[in-house]
Formats: structure tokens, C-alpha cells, sequence
């Protein structure tokens, strides 16, 4: 069987990696690369640009992220190492081995002012020092290699790692009441979903058009009170679930209040349909329970 890709994935140990790993079979015609910390160290400059040299690759999907968005607020330096630096190595080897770049990013660049959808032209302005490194990590990618694809996705879970999902499902069966903050609205987007449109962009026949930033999560909206509540309701869990305001749950870092994305850019580009983000939600859940 001829190959027609090889694409490299680092972070692969987290949600969207191993998310990509899932449906890989999909793909006969397709060589995947998996790489976390272990094997590639994407903040070595030199390691990045031996290893993308030697590897032939088609496509780097980079999935590697400090995303510890509290912890961050202590630890910029790192989340600027994680976020921005080692992402931009990955963008210059990509140019100069004539590899398409991928590159994943957050709907915490906005500064949640908005009151429709945000689209990818709109003035970014992160509240937060994660936020801010993944906006430093756009601006340098961008800056190194042009051709770099920018996907900005949200509040992303899966069957995988530590996510809200998962931590509701578990407080879920161990508590009787839970408060969950309802004035922060956005979108939760199952990884899996994610995957599917990544994959589905590398195999299209469509090439970007103009900016090669794109917006994607999954359809409708949400406040985090809603998504905990269907996450109970669907797994049968008899855990009330309350609403509070963000003020009364205070966190380090300030999350934007609204940042919900458009995804006409992305649906235009490539004909992808998006699922509605409680169907994402019950097959996760239907993953997990099996």
C-alpha cells in the first residue's frame, strides 16, 4: 500500500492526541508519528530540527500545550516555553522541510466581551497568562512560517486525561451536590470531534483560503452549569447541580465570560459538519462507560 502522508504528532499522550490515535485505522494511506516529551522535547531547538529533518513528514499536527490555566498564572515562563516557543521551532523545521504545520489554540485568546460569536479576524485580548502565552504562540508561529494552520478550539474533553467532564462524572458518583459557575458561556467540544476535522483538513483537496486561521468546537452553546447538569442527566447520576457566579468560585486566573467561536470559516473551507456539542457529549460519555 503506497503512503501518501506521514504526519508527525507531538503531545500525543494528551486528549487530542490520543484522540487522533483513535481513528488513525481510517486512514490506511496514512503514516502516523507519535511523539510526547519523552521522544521529542519541542522547547530543544535543535532536537525539533534533527528530528522533522530526518522524519520526511507531510504534516506536524502539534497537540504539545501547557494548559494548567491557573497554574500558569505563577508559572508564565514555562507556559511561554510550552506555548509559544517550542511550537515556533516546530514552525520554522516544518518551513524548512516543506512540511504543513498545524498548530492548536484557545478560545482564552479572547477577552469574553464579545455578545455574538467571536470570528477569526476579531481583536484578541487575553485576561489571562495562559491565554496570553497561547496568543504569543499565534503571533510567533504566524510571524515564522506563514503557511502555518492556526485552530482555536474550546473547552475541550474526551474519555482521555483530566477534563470537566470527566472531574463532573466523578464528583458526580462521589457527592450530592455540586456548584458550577453559569455566567461563563462558550462551547464544549469533544476531542474526538476536533480529531475528525484535523484529519479531515489534511485530507482534503480544498486549500485554505486567505488567513489560515480557523475556528472550531463543536455547534450550540453552553454555560458550564449546562454542561455539568447534561453530563449528570446522561449518566443517570443523582448529583444536584447548582448555579453560582464566577465570583463566588474565585480562581487565579480570570477566564473570559463569553467565547463562544464561529465556525463558518472552517465548515466553508472544507465541508465539515460539526456535531452539536451534546451529541459529542453522550458518545464521550458512552466511550467512558464502555
Amino acid at each position: 500500500m503506497e503512503i501518501t502522508n506521514k504526519i508527525l504528532i507531538t503531545g500525543s499522550n494528551g486528549q487530542l492526541g490520543r484522540s487522533i490515535k483513535k481513528l488513525e485505522e481510517k486512514y490506511p494511506n496514512t503514516s502516523f508519528v507519535y511523539t510526547d516529551v519523552a521522544e521529542l522535547d519541542i522547547t530543544n531547538e535543535q532536537k525539533v530540527c534533527s528530528f522533522v529533518e530526518q522524519g520526511n513528514y507531510s504534516h506536524i499536527i502539534n497537540c504539545a500545550a501547557y494548559t494548567a490555566v491557573d497554574k500558569a498564572e505563577e508559572e508564565y515562563e514555562l507556559a511561554k516555553q510550552l506555548n509559544a516557543f517550542g511550537p515556533t521551532y516546530l514552525a520554522k523545521a516544518a518551513k524548512e522541510n516543506n512540511t504543513i504545520f498545524i498548530h492548536i489554540s484557545t478560545d482564552y485568546i479572547f477577552d469574553g466581551e464579545a455578545h455574538r460569536p467571536y470570528i477569526e479576524s476579531d481583536i484578541t485580548k487575553p485576561p489571562s497568562a495562559y491565554g496570553k502565552s497561547k496568543l504569543l504562540g499565534e503571533e510567533m508561529v504566524k510571524k515564522e512560517n506563514e503557511q502555518t494552520i492556526i485552530i482555536r478550539t474550546s473547552w475541550l474533553y474526551s474519555e482521555f486525561g483530566h477534563n470537566f467532564l470527566k472531574t463532573m462524572l466523578k464528583f458526580g458518583h462521589e457527592r450530592n451536590e455540586l456548584k458550577v459557575v453559569f455566567d461563563q458561556i462558550g462551547t464544549p467540544t469533544y476531542a474526538n470531534d476536533l480529531a475528525e476535522a484535523i484529519l479531515t483538513i489534511i485530507h482534503s483537496d480544498k486549500k485554505p483560503s486567505g488567513n489560515k486561521i480557523y475556528h472550531f468546537s463543536n455547534e450550540g452553546v453552553a454555560s458550564w452549569y449546562d454542561f455539568a447538569q447534561e453530563i449528570m442527566k446522561a449518566s443517570r447520576l443523582n448529583c444536584k447541580i447548582s448555579p453560582i457566579l464566577s465570583k463566588e468560585y474565585p480562581l487565579p486566573a480570570p477566564r473570559p465570560f463569553y467565547s463562544v467561536l464561529d465556525k463558518t470559516k472552517i465548515k466553508t473551507d472544507f465541508d465539515i459538519v460539526i456535531p452539536y456539542w451534546k451529541e459529542g457529549m453522550l458518545r464521550c460519555i458512552s466511550n467512558i462507560e464502555r
